[in-house]
């Protein structure tokens, strides 16, 4: 009596392999370790705030050029102090208006997970269609231009940045610098934003590979 032998299923070696979830990938990753070096880096050159509250130091300047002056010089000392004070009034305005900061917060992700470092070989798919590069960037573009432009999100971060900058230029203005001692490369490096120019000059360096796919 012989005995039936089963057929041999052959077994696929291929394996099927997922993407990385953008918030894993090794992009995204490089993207919030530059950004954060890059803020710990900044804020390490704070001045003491005791330093920009001084009332001591306060004085109505002889002339529109003295102001003017002083402006540069206060700024050049404490451009990290007066960007985080410009920082927390933006901060302030948004969280008094939660639906604003919704409607930035869900621009900036959409950005980032819909574009920016999703992975290329990875289609998006919304509603059952698949959306090539080139849509969902016009997407992101179409929806950008109507939160900062047709909603209340353009007017409250012009309105916070006119507060701000214009409280930077009323305490620049009416400090006497002359107790600040300033070595060269800081009267050099009087360009305005220019601690945010050097983030964001890192955090382009972490976002450009995954541009760079894309294109």
């Amino acid at each position: 009596m012989s005995t039936a032998v089963p057929p041999v299923i052959p077994v696929s070696s291929v394996q099927s392999v997922e993407s990385q979830p953008p918030a894993a990938s090794p992009a995204f990753l490089s993207f919030v370790s530059r950004l954060n070096e890059s803020l710990r880096n900044g804020l390490s050159q704070r001045r003491p705030w005791a330093e920009l509250v001084d009332r001591s130091a306060f004085s109505k300047p002889e002339s529109f050029s003295d102001a003017l002056v002083r402006v540069r010089k206060n700024y050049s000392y404490f451009r990290v102090n007066y960007l985080s004070v410009i920082g927390l009034i933006l901060a302030f305005s948004l969280l008094s208006h939660p639906f604003s900061l919704l409607l930035l917060l869900g621009l900036l992700c959409s950005w980032i997970f819909l574009y920016l470092f999703r992975p290329a070989d990875q289609p998006l798919i919304l509603f059952g269609r698949t959306f090539s590069d080139r849509e969902t960037l016009g997407f992101l573009i179409i929806f950008s231009v109507f939160v900062v432009f047709l909603t209340t999100v353009g007017s409250l971060l012009i309105s916070a940045l006119m507060v701000g900058v214009g409280l930077v230029c009323a305490h620049g203005a009416f400090r006497a610098p002359e107790d600040l001692f300033l070595d060269e490369q800081e009267q050099v490096s009087t360009g305005f934003l220019s601690f945010l120019g050097g983030a964001a000059t890192n955090v382009a360096v972490a976002a450009a590979p995954a541009v760079a796919a894309r294109v």
